[in-house]
């Protein structure tokens, strides 16, 4: 046990100093392996991790699905999505800013990550917040939060991670994110409404549209509509595992990339080449937490802490609540697949034990994490959108960001208390 701790404490250390996470997962994994079974054993386990991640079928899912959303954006649905959503919302109060939570919302459907979402998009809807009169500040919280749906409605590269690390059938974890990542985007847009009504200065003129201009944008989102359904509708139909799902969406993607004309050797190779560094990126997470997870076996750690979970004849809830501040303490510090992976491996076996449904888990880890990508002093989604916002500083994002952590806090409490919030969906599969 007090191998296990010290073996904790130096991977958050190592994760502190600037370590890649890793890297230094490997090294703690490795080093704490070679203490119960020898350096050459331990050696053997790390080589064989490496060599059976690189080779998993399930890995095959990330690049995929992480491709699919760079060729969508090459192909500029992005402004499609927002330019619709401006349309049909935008007579409303604060109605750019809905539409660019259901822009979000859209572009999540076929990206999968966080970051990627609140980049696109404060690309596409900030300068026409700007330019009708919104407060830049509140702009740039409401996309950094609108980011955040790309990682509850699947496609979400978290939510393969997650499957992956707990053997977790995917395709299920994809249908239960679909009713909590609808039901966020709204509690987003009644955050929106009550910042529209106690301070009307931030949020601009509204935008009106007629019922022609309407219908001719809504054609414009059908292709990201129709991909969105043939990748899920498949996978929830039984038709495709999740990886020939992603490669279905990769597919349907450079497509639309072809027919929209922007398909150019540069376009294309800029997709791939930031989709390889991602996936490669991931995949060494992956093989970290493959190698440390055994450490923390071998160790007894894990069974210990589900032992002594379980002595304390908490309520299974009560427990889960304990994991949610848990997780919103290491939000402060690190990112959400940081979190993932430093965590899962103590967590699930706990989880397994209290005999907690592991897609509603997954959900709870996924929305809990999402708060670390608005929090200070971290907030990536906050750093991503004012790196890309100018004359805006950084807290005064984190001043307009308060409603929108509410209204996640809401929509967590909400799948804690009514867990078929998230299991209705996969329990009809």
């Amino acid at each position: 046990m007090l191998i296990s701790l010290l073996g904790l404490a130096a991977l958050f250390v190592l994760a502190f100093l600037g370590v890649p996470l890793g890297f230094a997962m490997i090294a703690v994994g490795t080093l704490g392996f070679a203490w119960f079974r020898g350096i050459e054993p331990a050696l053997a386990m790390a080589a064989q991790q490496a060599v059976d991640m690189s080779m998993s079928y399930g890995m095959s899912v990330i690049p995929l699905f992480v491709v699919m959303g760079a060729f969508i954006f090459k192909a500029g649905m992005a402004d499609d999505l927002f330019g619709a959503a401006q349309r049909w919302m935008g007579h409303l109060r604060g109605g750019l800013a809905h539409a660019a939570l259901g822009a979000c919302a859209g572009f999540g459907a076929v990206c999968g990550s966080s970051l990627s979402t609140a980049a696109t998009m404060a690309r596409v809807a900030e300068p026409e917040m700007r330019r009708h009169g919104y407060d830049p500040a509140f702009s740039g919280a409401t996309i950094a939060a609108g980011g955040t749906l790309g990682i509850l409605i699947p496609p979400s590269v978290p939510m393969v991670i997650y499957g992956i690390l707990t053997e977790t059938d995917i395709a299920r974890l994809f249908a239960a994110g679909v009713v909590p990542g609808i039901l966020l985007t709204f509690l987003y847009m009644i955050a929106v409404w009550f910042t529209a009504l106690a301070w009307p200065a931030k949020c601009g003129h509204r935008v009106q549209a007629t019922w022609g201009e309407r219908a001719a944008a809504l054609r414009g989102t059908l292709p990201v509509l129709g991909l969105f359904l043939v990748v899920l509708g498949g996978l929830y139909l039984g038709i495709f595992t999740p990886s020939e799902s992603a490669g279905v969406g990769a597919a349907g993607a450079l497509a639309f990339m072809v027919l929209r004309g922007k398909a150019t050797r540069r376009a294309i190779g800029e997709a791939l080449s930031e989709s390889t560094l991602l996936t490669a990126s991931l995949l060494m997470i992956t093989i970290g937490a493959g190698i440390f997870t055994n450490f923390l076996t071998i160790s007894g750690l894990t069974a210990s802490a589900a032992a002594w979970v379980q002595s304390l004849e908490a309520p299974p809830l009560g427990v889960v609540v304990a994991m949610c501040f848990v997780y919103i303490v290491l939000g402060c510090f690190f990112d959400s697949l940081a979190m993932i992976f430093l965590t899962i491996p103590v967590f699930f076996p706990i989880v397994s034990a209290l005999g907690l449904d592991p897609v509603w888990f997954g959900i709870i880890v996924v929305i809990v994490v999402e708060l670390g990508l608005l929090t200070p002093p971290m907030g990536m989604n906050v750093f991503i959108v004012k790196a890309l916002i100018p004359g805006v500083g950084m807290w005064e994002i984190f001043f307009n960001i308060g409603l929108f952590v509410v209204a996640a806090l809401v929509c967590l409490a909400i799948v804690l208390w009514v867990p078929q919030v998230a299991l209705w969906l996969p329990s009809l599969m």
